[in-house]
């Protein structure tokens, strides 16, 4: 039998034949060049075509002034993206894909900073993006918004795209039609259902009038459960029912979480996985005409075989999964499950980086935004190969042996520790970060099938590198904790006081099991990352009490730009951590730990036994320094060339190989 034979079952979708039941489903790349796709845009989506996705649903476009949310936003209202769009959407049709572009507008929650424009809604709530406020929208501003979507619609069917998904999710403009929380209007586009409805059926029933049968419209939705005010499952399952009934769209697309909780959004690891699955069930036992797609923490083909094998859906859609591997779907095809390369669920790079605004990447894949420089996963061979020499094996040196032998080096990597992975692996032993492991595991089999020799219990030096007589050595080698207990916030003391009483430990200690820890424990943790967070939650969880003290406002900072944090912090809370933000340590006493508060300057002295330390690690330069003493030029990449998270490491792993 082939493998997974739901997923791989051709689907007619309106007048298009899917090649399998596996969608691109739509995310803001925030790629887009003065509001333009551009050559990165062209290139990732293409990436993912020839990796063998039935159907891409390009991020979204907005459809008015007053509903840009992004910088990377597309130009609302204007036919220049038109010309632009036909150079994305052509090659990837070409390679088999179905091409749908996605309409929105965010209503209450548009950014103002971006839009320069006052936010619309249906009752002029407030955003849940910012702290900004909106206006209730008159009956003229109703007509300009349904004549936006419209607009667009035909701009995209003018630019070759087989058809739109029209965004009713998250609490959008639609949903707050929808959702009586958001709509308190007494006209006829409120109070009963059909008038709640109104907006989104207008909507789409004229742009199905001008756009005609040959075009695919669907509509996007969310599951919410959690939300009090949201819609419930039997809500949701009513109003997509009035819209099927009168054959509006010709699918739906159910994802989880909206602007109310974030983190359900796009879940991270902390989350189940197949969260829209539940509501897509509902719907399709529902649906009369519309196919029914399940979105929202599909990891892999085995999740997407098992919701279509059990009638759930009748597509799936996997976007992280197939932004980390591109090729997941034609891999799966070949049976060849073992060399997809699986998504962390860490958000780090997709929703972390689109967080601060850039264009997003991806932690395990950093080609990702970078097809266009970077080839994708496709390794052009080396003009010249030659032995290649890597030293260490955490996330760094892994990437860096792999893509050398893909382009066919012939490569050597010496690990001192008995295991791969380095720090990386002992991130994997945190509560529920086995994912990282998983991916220590995927590279393993990917350097034996290279022919890559793997030294391990490998300690080198600068002679046995030299003895080696590689023709490029590339050093990979980490970082160390700094052990002086410096802290940022005190700038002015190298050493923390009281540091010679000991029982003071590092992140990397605890993690590896070196520490021998009492009871209680302080944690301090200086990166606001998982770092010293999930260290925190691994020994809360293992029982010990934890008091986690940072220089941050509040605990796990970093971790916002990942919609990590709040679930982190309940994680912590449920298990009696104790937080003391804005705060530093100013002596170890050997059995407590002296807090200094940054904002009062008072003291607090907090009875532990074992003090851990999750500052700034050091690069571990010693080796750099022997060999270009002995005229070695060795490369420097990772931790070893400075301490990063894991996504600079396999980066400057990746791009190094590529010119090597």
């Amino acid at each position: 039998m082939a493998p997974y034979p739901h997923l791989f079952k051709p689907l007619t979708l309106r007048h298009k034949t899917l090649r399998n039941r596996a969608v691109f489903g739509a995310h803001t790349t925030n790629m887009a060049r003065d509001g333009l796709p551009a050559e990165a845009h062209a290139a990732y989506y293409l990436e993912r075509a020839l990796g063998g996705a039935a159907m891409i649903v390009v991020e979204p476009m907005p459809v008015h002034a007053s509903a840009v949310l992004t910088r990377g936003n597309f130009r609302h209202s204007c036919d220049e993206v038109i010309p632009h769009f036909r150079e994305l959407v052509a090659p990837c049709q070409e390679a088999g894909a179905v091409m749908i572009q996605q309409l929105y507008h965010v209503g209450a929650h548009g950014d103002q900073d971006n839009s320069w424009h006052a936010a619309w809604s249906p009752s002029g709530g407030p955003s849940y993006h910012d702290s900004d406020g909106s206006h209730a929208m008159s009956e003229p501003e109703i007509e300009e918004v349904i004549e936006g979507f419209v607009l667009a619609a035909v701009r995209c069917q003018r630019a070759g795209f087989d058809g739109v998904e029209v965004w009713a999710a998250y609490h959008c403009l639609l949903d707050q039609f929808w959702m009586p929380f958001s709509n308190s209007r007494e006209d006829k586009w409120g109070g009963t259902l059909e008038n709640r409805t109104r907006f989104s059926r207008e909507i789409l029933a004229r742009i199905r009038a001008a756009c005609g049968p040959d075009f695919i419209i669907g509509l996007a939705v969310n599951d919410e459960p959690g939300v009090e005010v949201s819609l419930s499952r039997e809500s949701m399952g009513e109003i997509v029912a009035l819209h099927d009934g009168e054959q509006l769209m010709d699918y739906v697309t159910v994802g989880s979480g909206s602007y109310f909780d974030f983190s359900r959004l796009i879940p991270s690891f902390q989350e189940a996985e197949m969260l829209g699955v539940d509501l897509a069930t509902r719907l399709k036992e529902g649906a009369q005409h519309a196919l029914v797609i399940a979105e929202s923490h599909i990891r892999t083909p085995e999740n997407a075989n098992t919701v279509l094998g059990a009638g759930q859906a009748d597509l799936v859609s996997i976007v992280r999964g197939q932004i980390a591997d591109p090729h997941l779907i034609n891999k799966a095809a070949a049976d060849r499950s073992a060399d997809i390369r699986g998504c962390l669920s860490c958000n780090q790079q997709c929703w972390g980086r689109r967080g601060r605004d850039y264009w997003i990447s991806c932690l395990v894949n950093p080609s990702v935004g970078r097809e266009a420089q970077l080839g994708g996963d496709r390794f052009l061979p080396a003009a010249a190969p030659k032995q290649v020499l890597v030293v260490g094996g955490g996330p760094a040196g892994l990437e860096a042996a792999r893509v050398a032998a893909e382009r066919g080096h012939r490569v050597t990597l010496a690990e001192a520790a008995p295991v791969l992975g380095g720090q990386f692996r002992l991130a994997g032993l945190q509560p529920r970060r086995a994912q990282i492991t998983e991916l220590i595991g995927w590279y393993e089999r990917q350097l034996d099938q290279l022919g890559v020799e793997v030294r391990l219990n490998c300690y080198m030096d600068a002679r046995d590198i030299q003895a080696q007589g590689a023709d490029e050595v590339v050093l990979a080698t980490g970082s160390l904790p700094a052990e002086t207990g410096f802290q940022k916030a005190l700038p002015h003391l190298a050493e923390l006081p009281g540091l010679a009483h000991g029982h003071m430990w590092s992140a990397e200690d605890v993690m590896s099991n070196r520490a021998r820890l009492g009871e209680h424990v302080v944690v301090l943790d200086e990166g606001g990352n998982w770092r010293g967070c999930g260290t925190a939650w691994y020994l809360a969880e293992a029982g010990y009490q934890v008091t986690l003290v940072t220089p941050d406002a509040l605990v796990g900072k970093e971790l916002q730009r990942s919609s990590t944090d709040f679930a982190l912090r309940r994680a912590l809370a449920t298990h009696g951590v104790c937080f003391i933000t804005d705060a530093a340590i100013a002596h170890w006493g050997g059995q407590g730990a002296e807090v200094l508060s940054l904002l009062t300057g008072a003291r607090e002295q907090i009875a532990a036994s074992d003090l851990v330390m999750a500052t700034v690690n050091q690069a571990e330069m010693s080796l750099r320094d022997e060999l270009l003493s002995l005229g070695s030029r060795p490369h420097l990449i990772g931790d070893a060339n400075a301490p990063r998270l894991a996504a600079q490491a396999i980066h400057e792993g990746r791009a190094l190989s590529l010119v090597l």
